[in-house]
Protein backbone atom coordinates (compact mmCIF):
# COMPACT_ATOMS: atom_id res chain seq x y z
CA UNK A 1 0.00 0.00 0.00
CA UNK A 2 1.23 3.47 -1.10
CA UNK A 3 0.40 7.09 -0.98
CA UNK A 4 1.25 10.65 -1.23
CA UNK A 5 0.26 13.58 0.63
CA UNK A 6 1.15 17.29 1.64
CA UNK A 7 2.74 17.09 4.95
CA UNK A 8 1.01 20.36 6.48
CA UNK A 9 -1.60 18.90 5.80
CA UNK A 10 -1.32 15.84 7.06
CA UNK A 11 -0.11 17.63 9.91
CA UNK A 12 -3.15 19.64 10.55
CA UNK A 13 -5.10 16.58 10.65
CA UNK A 14 -2.94 14.66 12.88
CA UNK A 15 -3.25 17.18 15.64
CA UNK A 16 -7.11 17.56 15.69
CA UNK A 17 -6.91 14.12 15.92
CA UNK A 18 -4.00 13.49 18.23
CA UNK A 19 -6.13 15.12 21.08
CA UNK A 20 -7.78 12.06 21.46
CA UNK A 21 -4.70 9.14 22.01
CA UNK A 22 -4.85 9.30 25.84
CA UNK A 23 -1.47 9.63 28.29
CA UNK A 24 -1.11 5.62 29.18
CA UNK A 25 -3.41 3.72 27.16
CA UNK A 26 -4.76 0.63 28.49
CA UNK A 27 -3.67 -1.53 25.04
CA UNK A 28 -0.40 -0.18 23.20
CA UNK A 29 -2.31 0.30 19.75
CA UNK A 30 -4.16 2.97 21.69
CA UNK A 31 -0.96 4.63 20.67
CA UNK A 32 -1.49 4.89 17.57
CA UNK A 33 -3.60 6.37 14.33
CA UNK A 34 -5.64 4.08 12.39
CA UNK A 35 -4.95 5.46 8.63
CA UNK A 36 -7.54 3.94 6.55
CA UNK A 37 -7.15 4.47 2.62
CA UNK A 38 -10.26 4.15 0.40
CA UNK A 39 -10.82 5.87 -3.05
CA UNK A 40 -7.88 8.26 -2.39
CA UNK A 41 -9.19 9.61 0.96
CA UNK A 42 -6.87 8.85 3.97
CA UNK A 43 -9.27 8.38 6.83
CA UNK A 44 -7.57 8.81 10.01
CA UNK A 45 -8.25 7.68 13.54
CA UNK A 46 -7.79 8.14 17.11
CA UNK A 47 -9.64 6.65 20.69
CA UNK A 48 -8.59 6.48 24.37
CA UNK A 49 -12.00 3.91 23.92
CA UNK A 50 -14.17 7.46 26.01
CA UNK A 51 -13.38 9.77 23.08
CA UNK A 52 -12.96 9.12 19.34
CA UNK A 53 -11.67 11.75 16.52
CA UNK A 54 -12.05 10.78 12.84
CA UNK A 55 -11.01 13.03 9.72
CA UNK A 56 -10.57 12.53 6.08
CA UNK A 57 -8.32 14.28 3.66
CA UNK A 58 -7.40 13.95 0.03
CA UNK A 59 -4.32 11.79 -0.61
CA UNK A 60 -3.38 9.96 -3.90
CA UNK A 61 -2.72 6.30 -3.50
CA UNK A 62 -2.21 3.58 -5.84
CA UNK A 63 -4.69 0.93 -3.83
CA UNK A 64 -7.04 0.86 -0.91
CA UNK A 65 -5.61 -0.80 3.06
CA UNK A 66 -5.39 0.08 6.34
CA UNK A 67 -2.78 0.65 8.93
CA UNK A 68 -1.75 1.50 12.44
CA UNK A 69 0.82 4.17 12.82
CA UNK A 70 2.81 5.05 16.21
CA UNK A 71 1.37 8.69 16.42
CA UNK A 72 4.04 10.09 18.60
CA UNK A 73 7.29 9.81 16.20
CA UNK A 74 4.85 10.40 13.52
CA UNK A 75 3.94 13.81 14.72
CA UNK A 76 7.66 14.78 15.65
CA UNK A 77 8.77 13.92 12.19
CA UNK A 78 6.12 15.84 10.67
CA UNK A 79 6.96 18.85 12.97
CA UNK A 80 10.35 18.95 12.11
CA UNK A 81 10.11 18.79 8.09
CA UNK A 82 9.67 21.87 6.28
CA UNK A 83 6.32 21.57 3.70
CA UNK A 84 6.12 19.15 0.62
CA UNK A 85 4.84 16.28 -0.42
CA UNK A 86 5.51 12.87 1.26
CA UNK A 87 4.79 9.25 0.51
CA UNK A 88 3.97 6.55 2.70
CA UNK A 89 5.12 2.95 1.46
CA UNK A 90 3.33 -0.39 3.54
CA UNK A 91 4.75 -3.59 3.45
CA UNK A 92 1.40 -5.34 4.07
CA UNK A 93 3.18 -8.39 5.34
CA UNK A 94 4.83 -6.79 8.77
CA UNK A 95 3.34 -3.41 8.68
CA UNK A 96 7.04 -1.93 8.40
CA UNK A 97 6.16 2.08 7.42
CA UNK A 98 8.70 3.70 5.37
CA UNK A 99 8.22 7.53 4.73
CA UNK A 100 9.79 9.37 1.96
CA UNK A 101 10.55 12.91 1.74
CA UNK A 102 12.64 15.43 -0.11
CA UNK A 103 15.17 15.15 2.42
CA UNK A 104 15.90 11.53 2.89
CA UNK A 105 13.61 7.84 4.39
CA UNK A 106 12.13 7.38 7.88
CA UNK A 107 10.95 3.82 8.92
CA UNK A 108 8.71 2.96 11.38
CA UNK A 109 6.89 -0.16 12.68
CA UNK A 110 3.10 -0.32 12.26
CA UNK A 111 0.67 -2.18 13.40
CA UNK A 112 -2.21 -4.72 12.24
CA UNK A 113 -4.78 -1.53 11.30
CA UNK A 114 -7.80 -4.84 11.99
CA UNK A 115 -6.30 -5.26 15.69
CA UNK A 116 -7.70 -1.51 16.31
CA UNK A 117 -10.91 -0.92 18.67
CA UNK A 118 -13.96 -0.50 16.85
CA UNK A 119 -15.33 3.39 16.60
CA UNK A 120 -19.21 3.84 17.16
CA UNK A 121 -21.31 4.47 14.84
CA UNK A 122 -24.19 7.36 15.12
CA UNK A 123 -27.32 4.11 14.88
CA UNK A 124 -30.83 5.01 16.26
CA UNK A 125 -30.03 8.80 16.78
CA UNK A 126 -31.63 11.78 17.47
CA UNK A 127 -29.81 15.24 15.94
CA UNK A 128 -29.49 18.93 16.90
CA UNK A 129 -27.83 21.30 14.37
CA UNK A 130 -26.07 24.39 16.15
CA UNK A 131 -23.52 27.37 14.70
CA UNK A 132 -20.26 26.38 15.57
CA UNK A 133 -19.13 29.61 16.76
CA UNK A 134 -22.33 29.30 19.05
CA UNK A 135 -21.33 25.99 20.50
CA UNK A 136 -17.62 26.82 21.19
CA UNK A 137 -18.75 29.93 22.65
CA UNK A 138 -21.33 27.68 24.92
CA UNK A 139 -18.29 25.34 25.85
CA UNK A 140 -16.11 27.83 26.62
CA UNK A 141 -18.43 29.76 29.29
CA UNK A 142 -19.59 26.67 30.87
CA UNK A 143 -16.93 23.71 31.08
CA UNK A 144 -14.69 25.73 33.41
CA UNK A 145 -17.14 25.38 36.29
CA UNK A 146 -17.68 21.78 35.75
CA UNK A 147 -15.98 19.48 39.04
CA UNK A 148 -12.89 17.21 38.97
CA UNK A 149 -14.65 15.62 41.86
CA UNK A 150 -14.53 11.83 40.35
CA UNK A 151 -17.30 10.97 43.31
CA UNK A 152 -19.42 13.05 41.54
CA UNK A 153 -19.59 11.84 38.15
CA UNK A 154 -22.36 13.70 37.02
CA UNK A 155 -20.93 16.89 37.33
CA UNK A 156 -17.48 16.57 36.28
CA UNK A 157 -19.25 16.72 32.44
CA UNK A 158 -21.16 19.80 30.98
CA UNK A 159 -25.31 18.86 31.29
CA UNK A 160 -26.58 19.73 27.41
CA UNK A 161 -30.22 20.18 27.89
CA UNK A 162 -32.31 20.47 24.36
CA UNK A 163 -35.72 21.32 24.06
CA UNK A 164 -36.69 21.57 20.45
CA UNK A 165 -34.95 24.83 19.18
CA UNK A 166 -33.39 25.49 22.18
CA UNK A 167 -29.86 24.44 23.91
CA UNK A 168 -28.82 24.84 27.44
CA UNK A 169 -25.55 24.20 28.90
CA UNK A 170 -25.28 23.90 32.65
CA UNK A 171 -21.70 23.10 34.52
CA UNK A 172 -21.52 23.07 38.10
CA UNK A 173 -19.03 22.18 40.91
CA UNK A 174 -21.34 22.91 43.84
CA UNK A 175 -19.50 26.21 44.80
CA UNK A 176 -20.34 27.90 41.69
CA UNK A 177 -22.80 27.09 38.55
CA UNK A 178 -23.01 28.49 35.01
CA UNK A 179 -26.29 28.10 33.18
CA UNK A 180 -26.14 29.05 29.44
CA UNK A 181 -28.92 29.07 27.07
CA UNK A 182 -28.65 29.37 23.19
CA UNK A 183 -32.40 29.93 21.36
CA UNK A 184 -31.45 28.89 17.54
CA UNK A 185 -31.05 25.32 16.98
CA UNK A 186 -32.28 22.88 14.79
CA UNK A 187 -34.25 20.06 16.63
CA UNK A 188 -36.89 17.36 16.81
CA UNK A 189 -36.51 16.51 20.45
CA UNK A 190 -36.58 17.91 24.12
CA UNK A 191 -33.97 15.39 26.13
CA UNK A 192 -31.00 15.63 27.83
CA UNK A 193 -27.59 13.96 28.47
CA UNK A 194 -23.68 14.76 29.94
CA UNK A 195 -20.86 15.21 28.10
CA UNK A 196 -16.90 14.85 29.74
CA UNK A 197 -14.81 17.02 29.59
CA UNK A 198 -11.79 15.77 27.74
CA UNK A 199 -14.25 15.53 24.91
CA UNK A 200 -15.34 18.82 25.11
CA UNK A 201 -11.56 20.49 25.18
CA UNK A 202 -11.26 18.59 21.91
CA UNK A 203 -13.65 19.81 20.43
CA UNK A 204 -13.02 23.55 21.37
CA UNK A 205 -9.88 23.44 19.76
CA UNK A 206 -10.99 21.76 16.18
CA UNK A 207 -14.60 23.38 15.94
CA UNK A 208 -14.93 25.50 12.64
CA UNK A 209 -16.12 29.25 13.19
CA UNK A 210 -18.57 29.27 10.26
CA UNK A 211 -19.46 25.98 9.74
CA UNK A 212 -22.88 24.43 10.97
CA UNK A 213 -22.16 21.24 13.39
CA UNK A 214 -24.45 18.53 13.78
CA UNK A 215 -24.94 16.74 17.11
CA UNK A 216 -26.25 13.21 16.96
CA UNK A 217 -26.47 11.65 20.42
CA UNK A 218 -28.49 8.00 21.78
CA UNK A 219 -28.27 6.76 25.45
CA UNK A 220 -24.33 5.97 25.15
CA UNK A 221 -22.79 8.31 23.27
CA UNK A 222 -22.81 11.61 21.47
CA UNK A 223 -21.39 12.04 18.00
CA UNK A 224 -20.29 16.18 16.47
CA UNK A 225 -19.82 16.31 13.35
CA UNK A 226 -18.69 19.11 11.17
CA UNK A 227 -16.69 19.04 7.56
CA UNK A 228 -14.58 16.25 7.27
CA UNK A 229 -14.17 15.72 10.85
CA UNK A 230 -16.38 13.56 13.85
CA UNK A 231 -15.73 13.34 17.55
CA UNK A 232 -17.74 10.89 19.50
CA UNK A 233 -17.55 10.45 23.25
CA UNK A 234 -18.93 8.07 26.08
CA UNK A 235 -21.52 9.78 27.48
CA UNK A 236 -21.67 9.75 31.74
CA UNK A 237 -24.15 7.98 32.62
CA UNK A 238 -25.43 9.30 35.80
CA UNK A 239 -28.38 11.66 36.88
CA UNK A 240 -27.70 15.12 36.64
CA UNK A 241 -28.37 17.34 39.76
CA UNK A 242 -31.81 19.55 39.66
CA UNK A 243 -29.67 22.88 39.09
CA UNK A 244 -33.18 24.97 38.95
CA UNK A 245 -33.92 24.27 42.69
CA UNK A 246 -30.22 25.62 43.62
CA UNK A 247 -31.17 29.39 41.91
CA UNK A 248 -32.35 31.64 44.22
CA UNK A 249 -35.66 33.33 42.76
CA UNK A 250 -35.97 36.62 45.22
CA UNK A 251 -33.20 38.84 45.11
CA UNK A 252 -34.13 42.08 45.98
CA UNK A 253 -30.46 44.01 45.97
CA UNK A 254 -29.19 44.49 42.93
CA UNK A 255 -25.46 45.74 42.07
CA UNK A 256 -24.14 47.41 39.09
CA UNK A 257 -20.38 47.76 38.26
CA UNK A 258 -17.85 48.20 35.52
CA UNK A 259 -16.50 44.20 35.09
CA UNK A 260 -13.03 45.04 34.47
CA UNK A 261 -12.54 47.33 37.73
CA UNK A 262 -14.43 44.41 39.71
CA UNK A 263 -12.02 42.21 38.19
CA UNK A 264 -8.79 43.84 38.97
CA UNK A 265 -9.69 45.21 42.20
CA UNK A 266 -10.21 41.02 43.23
CA UNK A 267 -7.52 40.07 42.07
CA UNK A 268 -5.14 42.74 43.99
CA UNK A 269 -7.26 42.42 47.11
CA UNK A 270 -7.23 38.34 46.15
CA UNK A 271 -3.21 38.69 46.86
CA UNK A 272 -4.23 39.87 50.63
CA UNK A 273 -6.82 36.39 51.40
CA UNK A 274 -6.40 33.85 53.43
CA UNK A 275 -4.76 31.49 50.71
CA UNK A 276 -7.39 28.23 51.79
CA UNK A 277 -10.85 30.10 51.16
CA UNK A 278 -9.35 32.86 49.44
CA UNK A 279 -12.23 35.00 50.91
CA UNK A 280 -12.94 38.73 49.81
CA UNK A 281 -15.91 40.93 51.70
CA UNK A 282 -17.99 42.86 49.55
CA UNK A 283 -19.30 45.63 51.54
CA UNK A 284 -22.03 47.24 49.72
CA UNK A 285 -23.51 50.62 50.33
CA UNK A 286 -25.98 52.94 47.79
CA UNK A 287 -22.98 54.19 45.81
CA UNK A 288 -20.04 52.59 46.97
CA UNK A 289 -18.97 49.22 47.55
CA UNK A 290 -15.44 48.25 49.56
CA UNK A 291 -13.53 44.95 48.72
CA UNK A 292 -11.27 43.91 51.63
CA UNK A 293 -9.38 40.65 52.29
CA UNK A 294 -7.21 39.75 55.56
CA UNK A 295 -5.45 37.15 56.36
CA UNK A 296 -5.17 36.73 60.36
CA UNK A 297 -1.91 33.77 60.10
CA UNK A 298 0.41 36.98 58.14
CA UNK A 299 -1.14 39.99 59.72
CA UNK A 300 -1.91 40.58 55.95
CA UNK A 301 -4.99 42.80 54.87
CA UNK A 302 -5.91 44.94 51.82
CA UNK A 303 -9.13 47.40 51.03
CA UNK A 304 -10.68 48.99 48.01
CA UNK A 305 -13.33 51.44 47.36
CA UNK A 306 -15.24 51.37 44.07
CA UNK A 307 -17.86 53.11 42.50
CA UNK A 308 -21.30 51.20 41.55
CA UNK A 309 -25.13 51.79 41.12
CA UNK A 310 -26.75 49.60 44.01
CA UNK A 311 -30.55 49.04 45.12
CA UNK A 312 -31.19 47.67 47.95
CA UNK A 313 -30.39 47.07 51.65
CA UNK A 314 -26.65 47.36 52.78
CA UNK A 315 -25.25 44.21 52.52
CA UNK A 316 -21.69 42.60 53.83
CA UNK A 317 -21.18 38.96 52.30
CA UNK A 318 -17.80 36.90 51.40
CA UNK A 319 -17.19 35.38 48.31
CA UNK A 320 -14.14 33.38 47.11
CA UNK A 321 -12.34 35.77 44.86
CA UNK A 322 -10.83 33.06 42.78
CA UNK A 323 -14.14 32.38 41.95
CA UNK A 324 -15.46 35.79 41.16
CA UNK A 325 -12.33 36.15 38.96
CA UNK A 326 -12.92 33.19 36.58
CA UNK A 327 -16.72 34.23 35.97
CA UNK A 328 -15.58 37.46 35.61
CA UNK A 329 -13.51 36.40 32.66
CA UNK A 330 -15.66 34.35 30.44
CA UNK A 331 -18.60 37.81 31.11
CA UNK A 332 -18.02 39.94 28.00
CA UNK A 333 -19.87 42.39 28.53
CA UNK A 334 -18.68 45.97 29.94
CA UNK A 335 -20.27 46.01 33.08
CA UNK A 336 -22.40 43.16 35.29
CA UNK A 337 -25.42 42.98 37.82
CA UNK A 338 -24.98 41.04 40.62
CA UNK A 339 -28.21 39.86 42.64
CA UNK A 340 -28.34 39.22 45.84
CA UNK A 341 -30.55 38.65 48.96
CA UNK A 342 -28.47 37.59 52.08
CA UNK A 343 -25.02 36.60 53.48
CA UNK A 344 -25.64 33.27 53.01
CA UNK A 345 -27.54 32.28 49.91
CA UNK A 346 -26.22 32.50 46.72
CA UNK A 347 -25.40 35.52 44.34
CA UNK A 348 -26.32 35.91 41.11
CA UNK A 349 -24.04 37.42 38.12
CA UNK A 350 -25.10 38.58 35.28
CA UNK A 351 -24.30 40.70 31.99
CA UNK A 352 -25.67 44.25 32.01
CA UNK A 353 -26.22 43.67 28.38
CA UNK A 354 -27.21 40.34 27.04
CA UNK A 355 -26.10 38.96 23.18
CA UNK A 356 -28.52 38.62 20.93
CA UNK A 357 -30.14 34.94 20.78
CA UNK A 358 -28.14 33.76 24.08
CA UNK A 359 -28.60 34.20 27.69
CA UNK A 360 -26.18 33.40 30.53
CA UNK A 361 -26.66 33.23 34.19
CA UNK A 362 -24.01 32.51 36.62
CA UNK A 363 -23.88 31.59 40.66
CA UNK A 364 -21.55 31.32 43.09
CA UNK A 365 -22.31 30.45 46.96
CA UNK A 366 -21.15 32.71 49.67
CA UNK A 367 -18.06 32.00 51.87
CA UNK A 368 -19.76 32.14 55.34
CA UNK A 369 -18.22 35.06 57.36
CA UNK A 370 -15.76 34.14 60.20
CA UNK A 371 -17.03 37.12 62.47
Amino acid sequence: MKFSVSSSELLKRLQIVGGAIGSNPVLPILEDFLFTISNNRLRIAATDLETSITTEIEVMSDTDGVVAVPAKILLETLKALPQQPITFTVNEENFGIEITSAYGKYKLAGEDGQDFPNIPQPDTVDTLKINGAALTHGITKTIFAASNDELRPAMTGVYFQVDFNKLVLVATDAHKLVKYTFNEVGSEVSTSFIVPKKALNLLKGSLPEKDEVTVSFNAANAFFSFGDTELVCRLIDARYPDYNAVIPVDNPNTLTLARSDFQNSLKRIAIYANKTTNQVILNINDGSLTISAQDLDFSNEATEQLACTYEGDPLTIGFNAKFLVEMLNVLESDEVKIELSTPTRAGILLPAEEMEGEEILMLVMPVMLSN
